[in-house]
Order: C-alpha cells, then sequence, then structure tokens
C-alpha cells in the first residue's frame, strides 16, 4: 500500500479543515462580546509590556479573482485618504486607553493593499504609531507590497519611517495563470521591487506563493519557485489556494475544471517543497520556509514558533491588537473583531466608539484546546505535562483525545512518553489530527481543502 494510497484511505484529499490561525476559529466569533469589552481589554494590558498591533487597508486598485480577503476595489485614492483619516481617529482612540510605556515587539500593515496609501500618508500613520507606542529594540515594522501599487516615493517614505521588513505577494509567476486569477504581475516588476526594497538597507523580505491554482502543472510551479529562488526571500509562504466561489464570489471567474484535484495539489506542493529545502531553506509548519538566519527558522528550532492570523510567526507577545475595519484582536481574555463594512467602521469610529462587532470571550477548555491545535500546527507534537501544568487542560479528556488520535491515525502519529507525534510521513495529514482537539462544531463549507 503506497504513502499516497494510506493518505487517500483516511481521507485527506476529501476533508476540508480550518487553517487554525486562532482557535476558536473566526466563524465562532459570532456571539459577540458586552459593550466596552474591547476598551476594557485594551485598558488591562500590563504597562511597560510589549505588543503587536496591525493596521488594516481593505483596498485594491483592482480586485484579484483568486483572493478570498475581505476588500474592495477602487480606482480613485478618495475612499482609500478617507480612511486614513478614520485609521488616524481610531489611533487616537487606542491611545486614550492603552496604558504607559506599552511598546510594539511588531506592527504590521496589511489589506487589501496597504501600499495605495500615498507616502505623505504613510509617514503621518507612521508617526503616529510610534508616538503611541514605540518600537521595541528588536521589533519589526512589515508591510504587504504589491509591485504593482508601489513607487520611489512610497518605498523612500516607508524605508524613513521604520519598515525593516516587507511582504510581497507573488501567487504564481505564470502569465497564463495570471491571467485566469485576474493577477498580473510580472518577474520583472517583483523583481525591480525586491531590487528597491534591499537597496535601501530593507534586507528581510517574505515572498508569498500559491499551489493549487488553475492549470498549474509541476513544471509550472517549478519554474515559478525557480523565480522565486532568485529573489532570494528570507520567508517563504507556500499556501494552498482555497477555491470557495460560495463565500467570495470573485472566485466564480475562475473555471472549476481548471483545478488541479487533491491528490495533484498534494504532487504541487512537494514539487515547490522539494526545491525550496534543496535550495537551502528551514521547513516550518505545514506551510512555511525561511532561511536557517531567519527568526523564523530559529524559533522553530527552539521551539517557540507560534501561530496567528498572518500564519506563523516569531512573535512572543501575548497580545495582538488589531484596527481597520473587518481587523481582528487577541487578548489573553479572548478574540475582538472590528465590523467589516467601512461605512459602520467609519460610524463607529466618529462616534467616538470603538467598531467591535464580533468576539469570543475564551473558556478555560478554549486555552488548553486552542495550545494542543497551536503545538501541533507549529512543532508536530503535544506536551501532555505543558497543557496540564500551564493550561490546565483536563489531563483525562486529553488522553482521551490523544487515543482517538492514534486509533484515527494509526502509524502516521505516534505516543511519546509525553505526549503525542505526528511523524513526518504524517505531516500532510497536520490539520486533521489537529482537529481532533477542536470541540466547535465544524461547517465544512466554511473551510479550505486539507491538503
Amino acid at each position: 500500500m503506497t504513502h499516497i494510497k494510506q493518505l487517500s484511505e483516511l481521507g485527506l484529499f476529501d476533508a476540508r479543515v480550518p487553517r487554525y490561525t486562532s482557535y476558536p476559529t473566526a466563524p465562532h466569533f459570532a456571539g459577540g462580546l458586552p459593550d466596552g469589552t474591547f476598551s476594557t481589554w485594551i485598558e488591562q494590558i500590563p504597562a511597560e509590556s510589549a505588543i503587536s498591533l496591525y493596521l488594516h487597508v481593505p483596498f485594491c486598485r483592482r480586485l484579484c479573482w483568486f483572493c478570498a480577503c475581505r476588500t474592495q476595489g477602487t480606482s480613485s485614492d478618495a475612499p482609500v485618504l478617507a480612511y486614513a483619516e478614520t485609521l488616524k481617529a481610531e489611533l487616537e482612540l487606542f491611545r486614550a486607553k492603552l496604558p504607559r510605556g506599552v511598546r510594539l515587539s511588531r506592527l504590521h500593515w496589511g489589506g487589501g493593499t496597504p501600499t495605495m496609501l500615498p507616502a505623505p500618508v504613510m509617514r503621518e500613520i507612521a508617526a503616529l504609531v510610534f508616538d503611541i507606542a514605540p518600537l521595541t529594540e528588536d521589533g519589526e515594522f512589515s508591510v504587504e507590497i504589491d509591485p504593482n501599487e508601489i513607487d520611489e516615493a512610497r518605498l523612500d517614505a516607508l524605508a524613513e519611517a521604520g519598515m525593516n521588513r516587507a511582504s510581497i505577494g507573488v501567487q504564481d509567476f505564470d502569465p497564463e495563470i495570471q491571467g485566469i486569477i485576474g493577477r498580473d504581475q510580472s518577474f520583472e516588476i517583483t523583481k525591480t521591487t525586491a531590487d528597491a526594497l534591499r537597496a535601501r538597507g530593507i534586507q528581510s523580505l517574505n515572498a508569498d506563493i500559491l499551489y493549487g491554482l488553475p492549470n498549474q502543472s509541476q513544471r509550472r510551479i517549478a519554474d515559478s519557485i525557480q523565480k522565486l529562488l532568485s529573489l532570494n526571500p528570507d520567508r517563504i509562504a507556500l499556501y494552498g489556494y482555497a477555491h470557495v466561489p460560495w463565500m467570495a464570489r470573485r472566485q466564480q471567474m475562475i473555471p472549476s475544471d481548471t483545478l488541479p484535484r487533491p491528490e495533484e495539489r498534494l504532487e504541487l506542493f512537494e514539487t515547490a517543497r522539494r526545491l525550496l529545502i534543496w535550495d537551502g531553506y528551514d521547513e516550518i509548519g505545514i506551510d512555511h520556509f525561511a532561511r536557517p538566519h531567519d527568526g523564523l527558522a530559529k524559533a522553530a528550532r527552539a521551539g517557540r514558533l507560534r501561530r496567528n492570523f498572518q500564519g506563523y510567526t516569531d512573535d512572543s507577545a501575548p497580545i495582538l491588537v488589531g484596527l481597520g475595519a473587518s481587523s481582528i484582536s487577541r487578548f489573553p481574555q479572548g478574540f475582538a473583531q472590528n465590523v467589516s463594512g467601512t461605512a459602520q467602521w467609519k460610524k463607529a469610529v466618529e462616534a467616538g466608539q470603538f467598531a467591535t462587532a464580533r468576539g469570543h470571550a475564551f473558556t478555560p477548555a478554549d486555552l488548553w484546546r486552542g495550545r494542543a491545535i497551536e503545538a501541533l500546527m507549529c512543532d508536530f507534537s503535544l506536551s501532555i505535562s505543558e497543557l496540564t501544568n500551564s493550561f490546565g487542560a483536563d489531563k483525562a479528556e486529553l488522553q482521551r483525545l490523544i487515543d482517538r488520535a492514534i486509533l484515527r491515525f494509526g502509524a502516521f502519529v505516534k505516543p511519546t512518553a509525553d505526549g503525542l507525534e505526528i511523524t513526518t510521513e504524517g505531516r500532510p495529514l497536520t490539520r486533521m489530527i489537529a482537529a481532533i482537539f477542536d470541540e466547535y462544531a465544524m461547517d465544512k463549507a466554511g473551510h479550505s481543502s486539507a491538503v
């Protein structure tokens, strides 16, 4: 019996499971939080501590058909400028509640396309953020860069503001595939952007690339990976394309019959994975790769790898505050998410209120189950002693779940003296194994393919 056949019999190629960038996952935030909870949680941040801050800019010059993010297209700068003014007002609300001496271990601007912001506005927002909470000595300021929506002035503004890590979305360099997914971005313009970033002293470069795209073949993904390797990014996220046209209507533009079968998706991933490892990258979790010198690789080796809404991270801050429409915050007490619509978000902020629309306050079980899932996703193992001593896990329930995983996945997992470990051959099953520790009802229609 082949490895692929075993994976198939375990349901890998039919399963839809969460990516587990949070626990509980975002669909379970619908219950909401009492009024004022978000403000209270900010006020309870320890003075002099370090936190992470995420700013969301939900605009794009054009909408890529593959994307399932909450974004809106605009050919005019007017809504972007208006949004920036409201974001600055939200930052002032944040300042008013934030305890003294708090600093930032991470600042990330995402979207959408944050590089749609004009250079003067970039400078204003960065200056305001750092006036509220400066970076720690080893802090990172990262920005998602669209090579089609950047110029010298904006690059200068970001570099001068202190950006020290940039993230470039690639997806695929094949022109035919780009045409099908609505994402025209040549290798030449991507290289020009990478070179311009490095010329400004920004040496830490991330890149995202997708497998499972329409008409993608092993030859084509190998060609895209080799082009990407010529740019020598420090980190690479190799994400599986999630085709969910019932949730992201723009994906209806992509013909379903052009998509690779699940078995072919695994072959595409393995082709890319082998090339990245051959080029010297460390494999990080289920879908990231990093140069050995990079902080992500160091965190993985030291057992300090974590997972959040941007994927894998080496950020140790226990608090992530998200500002902007649809942004999600994580506190030790739970999750809080802003309203998704920019009009509703703007109305709340202009009224002097945070725009929290949904959230979830952690139960004791959420904490140990969430850590169990994170440990499996990051380290491919979990420790009974860690979960019981540090997170108050119910030892009997935990052992029952471990036994269930062993029974369900057989030789792909193995018991250890202090818990459970996923074998190297079983790593494609990681999200399915993690789901055993998830006590919330799972709507498969709302999740992506397990491979």
